[in-house]
């Protein structure tokens, strides 16, 4: 059964292929891959939703210290008869809240463009999720707004389960097709040689795991997904002088 409701600290780094490939091997002795996937491996993709005057966007942007994202989610290639994920989340300072139900995801985009069913009509694992769900997305006035997909490469810590290290990979987005099921394609927002690195536990960072980052020069660097690729999409409608997130090794 998939976690619905949890919480954790995010620590977040942009890292190069090199330093992803010596960080990989250091850390193989703490950790194994992800159960799902092939070796840890597979492909995100999430429609992301925003307002018409970029609420959302702009809570990240001035990284307000408390902010929230709706998305919905699949994992792999899917077809409208597969598993999504509807999910709210919510971040104050570095603890980050997820609130996500499962459904079909054809039942999901039922939801998204029906307003004349009671919530208790769609069938999902968790009615109560769903109805923060609607509640956030109406009182933002939020619509689909763009796809975002990446490939992830997940591992967990032998010894603390609620350790977990993420590299994305490969960063794209689109927004003229909003379909899910067409699979993660769309343009780099990231150049293809940096990577996402996202070190996630429910406490504090192990010493042996601070000293590899510490050794091999990954600086913890805020790199929003969102945020850039929205800047790439929508940079004509955004406000005149609205400053782009810096995304290069060094912030150069």
């Amino acid at each position: 059964m998939a976690i619905e409701i949890f919480k954790r600290k995010e620590q977040k780094y942009l890292i190069t292929t090199q330093q992803y490939q010596e960080l990989v091997n250091q850390i193989s002795p703490y950790m194994r891959p992800d159960k799902f996937g092939k070796d840890g491996k597979y492909t995100v993709t999430s429609l992301y939703f925003e307002s018409d005057d970029n609420k959302i966007y702009f809570e990240t942007k001035n990284k307000l210290r408390y902010r929230q994202k709706l998305r919905l989610r699949v994992y792999d290639d899917t077809d409208l008869n597969g598993t999504a994920f509807f999910e709210v989340k919510q971040k104050h300072k570095k603890v980050v809240n997820k609130r996500r139900v499962l459904l079909q995801l054809s039942e999901a985009y039922r939801y998204l463009k029906s307003e004349k069913y009671s919530l208790d009509h769609y069938e999902t694992s968790n009615s109560q999720v769903l109805r923060e769900i609607n509640y956030f997305k109406e009182l933002y006035n939020l619509e689909p707004e763009m796809v975002v997909s990446y490939d992830r490469h997940a591992l967990h810590c032998l010894d603390d389960p609620s350790l977990r290290i993420t590299f994305d990979l490969n960063l794209r987005c689109r927004k003229d097709d909003l379909l899910l099921e067409n699979g993660p394609y769309g343009e780099n927002f990231i150049d293809p040689n940096l990577i996402v690195l996202e070190v996630k536990v429910n406490d504090s960072v192990p010493i042996w795991l601070t000293r590899i980052l510490q050794n091999l020069d990954c600086k913890q660097r805020s790199a929003s997904k969102f945020c850039t690729s929205l800047e790439l999409l929508k940079h004509e409608a955004l406000p005149i002088g609205t400053v782009k997130e810096v995304v290069e090794i060094g912030g150069v």
